[in-house]
């Protein structure tokens, strides 16, 4: 197995307790991650939510594969840090760290994504990991950008 670890971060018009209420709800990744076409099976507990996410690969023209992966969110740092653990079946595990940082211009937001993998896996798993959170943390900026100039306007 192998590891690789990268990081990146934004910063958006809104106060971290948006963002972290924003992301602490499973249906709010629809959309976030461009692979993900379901959430279901979501159980809130004392120390996080657990749920399955389906991602969907379109393999050639109209042929699909949808791959069903466990969810667990925990909140160690309750309005400041999410962490998303995430089982894929073919041994693939990655772990993503959101940290929410107050700034004077809104938020900072840095994801911190760790994932291991099967080494031959390495050239799917890293490309869409990576391509994933470029495009979350920019519909993330999207989504809080649309949310501060809607409630400007109120």
């Amino acid at each position: 197995m192998s590891t690789e670890e990268f990081t990146r971060d934004v910063t958006v018009p809104a106060p971290p307790e948006r963002i972290f209420a924003h992301l602490a709800e499973p249906e709010s990744y629809l959309g976030l991650s461009p692979l993900l076409v379901a959430v279901r099976d979501i159980v809130r507990g004392g120390d996080g939510i657990r749920y399955v996410a389906v991602e969907r690969f379109r393999i050639l023209g109209p042929l699909r594969w949808d791959n069903p992966i466990r969810v667990t969110m925990t909140f160690p740092e309750p309005g400041r840090r999410i962490v998303s653990e995430v089982h894929s079946p073919g041994g693939v595990r990655l772990t993503a760290t959101v940290v929410l940082t107050p700034m004077d211009a809104g938020t900072q937001i840095t994801e911190t994504v760790r994932v291991t993998y099967p080494r031959p896996l390495r050239p799917l798993v890293i490309g869409q990991a990576a391509k994933a959170q470029r495009h979350r943390l920019a519909e993330l900026a999207r989504r809080m950008t649309v949310s501060s100039v809607d409630e400007s306007k109120g």
